[in-house]
């Protein structure tokens, strides 16, 4: 039987918490994104800095709740189309002022996903509710056939899992560097628009890749995806689980800075 479950948080109790538990950010400047702006992102720095450019709204909730587009509901539609720049700093009195990530793209650590939450409660005044549903989901599992993932050449590279290839030659593929199983659940998260779970057991990060060549390679990117798996030694299994949700209440355009 399919099951729903809601957390509703008035306004109230909401600043209430906030205040109490949600660290912040000591400075923050959000200003709308320019029009001819094409960077997108949001960056870490030595220091605790956090820059996000050319962000909507619903990004950033995806980012300071850690959440895929697909667990993000409701909402005007300005907050999933107009596009913000912000700069934020962390007080010196946090542990984030002392972060000195090795790349300027890793996420935004717990601390600093706590200051963005704040920000937005406090600039764009969200509000909003948990859910968690019964749906379907993908379980990330060991195939039993021999895995092709090699320990990591370099463990203090930038974490990444993404498509490979040239689709101007059709030859297209799935893969990783430095990439830890749940890092891989995430991304195959975002690529099918369906919650995965890791199950591999597997620990540590991994290189891996797989190519094969496509008749279309816009139009078998999902096909690609299921390939590459098995050709590594791992499957996605379809099956139900429970799913977590953001739903959007309201939302307002940031305050001035």
């Amino acid at each position: 039987m399919a099951w729903i479950v809601a957390v509703w948080v008035s306004f109230a109790e909401l600043c209430a918490q906030t205040a109490e538990r949600l660290p912040a950010f000591e400075v923050v400047s959000i200003r709308p994104s320019g029009a001819n702006s094409r960077t997108r992102g949001i960056y870490t720095f030595p220091g605790g800095r956090v820059t996000g450019e050319n962000r909507t709204l619903s990004d950033l909730i995806e980012e300071a709740f850690d959440l895929q587009r697909f667990q993000v509901l409701g909402g005007e539609k300005w907050v999933h189309e107009d596009r913000y720049d912000f700069d934020a700093r962390p007080p010196k009195s946090s542990k984030s002022s002392q972060a000195n990530p090795s790349s300027i793209k890793l996420p935004p650590n717990e601390e600093q996903r706590g200051m963005l939450r704040a920000m937005l409660l406090d600039r764009f005044q969200l509000k909003y509710h948990m859910e968690t549903r019964e749906g379907p989901v993908y379980f990330l599992e060991k195939s039993g056939k021999e895995l092709k993932l090699a320990p990591s050449k370099n463990p203090a590279e930038f974490p990444w899992v993404g498509f490979r290839g040239e689709e101007a030659k059709s030859t297209i593929g799935l893969g990783g560097e430095n990439a830890p199983m749940p890092l891989m659940a995430k991304r195959l998260s975002t690529l099918l628009a369906r919650t995965v779970v890791d199950r591999t057991g597997l620990e540590g990060s991994f290189d891996f890749g797989y190519q094969y060549v496509a008749d279309d390679p816009k139009g078998e990117r999902i096909h690609a995806i299921f390939v590459s798996v098995e050709a590594i030694g791992l499957k996605l299994e379809s099956g139900k689980g429970p799913i977590r949700y953001l739903v959007i209440d309201s939302a307002s355009k940031p305050s001035e800075n």
